[in-house]
């Protein structure tokens, strides 16, 4: 039987390597299990819809994405603050931070779905659509509009448990979910169901499961009481203090990734855009397979804050920075090397000009990975404040940058425009000031961090170069180099590159974890 000890107000205390490789594995597994449905679920969707009403239905998802800004950075702040409390293990405290958020979000609720409401009484004016589409996409629109608003208040519970480095409870929630939605998906469609129907029931399988994000929440957290009566004025302007400086890393996030296109589509085509698009493609999925273990790692570096725990932060820096330089490098190298050959077996000799932008934006990825271990600390250990200007700036030169080379390079002046900006950041400012944070020399943190996951890159550098003479001709071909050179990647990282007591270390690690799950199988049984 286990032996972790469960609180009666702040639940159980599993060891910090065991939360950390539930949440990231499972985060793993949801990310898959989204990916393998969205793949077959939108031929079928368009199929059985047609694609004037997909495309109304993507429309309506698409206005309320934006809705998220709405959020003010709230969302990041209820993170921080439910680590830092519940390491002080100040139950009042933490329970008046939620209430105060809850009313927050609810309001924001309530505006969003105001907002919505005026744009579907709008809707037949503000976009063109067929006259028979205006009702059916107003209905689309009211109703992911008020899931929308749902979500907004009940979103503090996601935050808590996500505070208690327990969301790989939220991870099997959420591929449940996934799995429901699509079998709904298909069954209202072969009942010969319409588009709006199709969304309501979609929807309600999709709140049911914010009943289960509150469930988690109450279950990692005993003396969890949310309630308006706790709203303090004091505890806001607390909140506050710290989500302004996330809204502006947000917006600066959006301002850096995610507006090249506009600057294209003004300065250049929409066939540009469609260039550029593919290679955006291709950094977009490596950073969400490689970026998993850091997005773990920011309860833990407020926990270890709140604590006064430096050592333990030097740790995270050590090891976040090689463990996730080990996960992007041989996919982001592998994918530079094999950029042309992946391109033209994906989309078409048409594409060449996407493989130059894909092998920049590449680069950018493995520059955002190596950093983002440096990034959390700065942002959760308080500095924060820094780390807001400074990517506020960086998406500033990013974009005059990009404008300005733009005429000369085209789509690779763009991607450059990018490159530039967050590297001489991540280089010059950000991974320097958290060595300053932990206390720890860069040189150290060069030599232990950064180059034992670089060097084994030449291997397998070597090994794609040598077998590019193969050409392979299909997607298939392209797999099978990456997936070869990336075990030799692998090999010589975990065999030679680190150190032998490290690599006990982390096999000690792995069977701890190993038998902590056979125990509990035992038990269940």
């Amino acid at each position: 039987m286990s032996t972790t000890a469960v609180d009666p107000v702040w639940g159980r205390d599993d060891p910090q390597w065991t939360l950390v490789a539930r949440n990231v594995s499972t985060r793993y597994a949801a990310i898959a299990v989204d990916g393998l449905i969205g793949l077959v679920l939108l031929p079928f969707n368009v199929a059985h819809l047609g694609q004037s009403a997909y495309g109304l239905w993507a429309l309506t998802a698409s206005i309320t994405i934006y809705f998220s800004v709405l959020d003010l950075g709230y969302g990041g702040a209820v993170v921080k603050f439910v680590a830092q409390y519940r390491a002080l293990r100040d139950r009042a405290a933490l329970n008046e931070i939620l209430s105060t958020v809850f009313v927050v979000f609810t309001m924001i609720g309530l505006v969003t779905f105001g907002v919505t409401g005026l744009v579907g009484w709008q809707f037949g004016r503000v976009f063109n659509v067929q006259p028979e589409q205006i009702e059916t996409g107003r209905n689309v629109l009211l109703i992911i509009g008020g899931f929308i608003a749902v979500r907004f208040s009940l979103s503090i519970f996601g935050g808590l448990v996500y505070g208690f480095q327990r969301y790989y409870l939220n991870n099997f929630i959420s591929i449940l979910t996934s799995v429901s939605v699509a079998a709904v998906n298909v069954f209202v469609r072969r009942s010969g169901q319409g588009l709006v129907t199709l969304v309501a029931a979609t929807t309600l399988v999709r709140i049911v499961a914010l009943g289960g994000f509150m469930w988690t929440a109450y279950h990692v957290y005993p003396g969890l009481h949310i309630s308006p009566r706790l709203f303090r004025r004091a505890r806001l302007r607390e909140v506050t203090g710290f989500s302004v400086y996330m809204l502006v890393l947000d917006w600066s996030a959006k301002l850096n990734y995610t507006s090249d296109a506009l600057v294209i589509g003004a300065m250049m085509s929409t066939a540009a855009v469609a260039l550029w698009t593919v290679g955006q493609r291709l950094a977009e999925v490596s950073q969400q397979l490689t970026n998993q273990l850091n997005d773990a790692l920011f309860p833990l570096v407020v926990d270890s804050d709140a604590g006064q725990r430096d050592e333990r932060l030097r740790l995270i820096l050590r090891q976040g920075t090689r463990l996730s330089l080990a996960l992007a490098t041989p996919v982001c190298v592998g994918l530079i090397l094999m950029a042309r050959p992946l391109v033209e077996a994906w989309v078409g000799h048409g594409y060449a000009a996407s493989v130059i932008v894909a092998q920049l934006l590449l680069t950018v990825v493995l520059v955002r990975v190596a950093n983002a271990s440096a990034t959390m600390i700065l942002k959760g250990a308080g500095r924060h404040r820094l780390l807001a200007v400074t990517n506020s700036s960086t998406a500033v030169v990013n974009l005059v940058l990009s404008i300005a080379l733009v005429p000369r390079l085209g789509l690779a002046g763009v991607a450059l425009g990018t490159l530039i900006p967050v590297v001489s950041s991540a280089a010059f400012v950000l991974f320097p000031a958290a060595c300053r944070r932990v206390g720890l020399p860069m040189a150290t943190a060069l030599r232990e961090a950064v180059w034992p996951a670089a060097w084994p890159a030449l291997g397998m550098a070597g090994l794609l170069v040598a077998g590019r003479a193969l050409q392979p001709a299909s997607l298939w071909g392209v797999a099978a180099q990456l997936v070869v050179a990336g075990l030799l990647y692998e090999a010589l990282f975990f065999g030679l590159a680190i150190p032998a007591g490290e690599r006990r270390y982390y096999w000690a690690k792995a069977m701890q974890i190993a038998a902590a799950r056979r125990r509990r199988v035992a038990v269940a049984a």
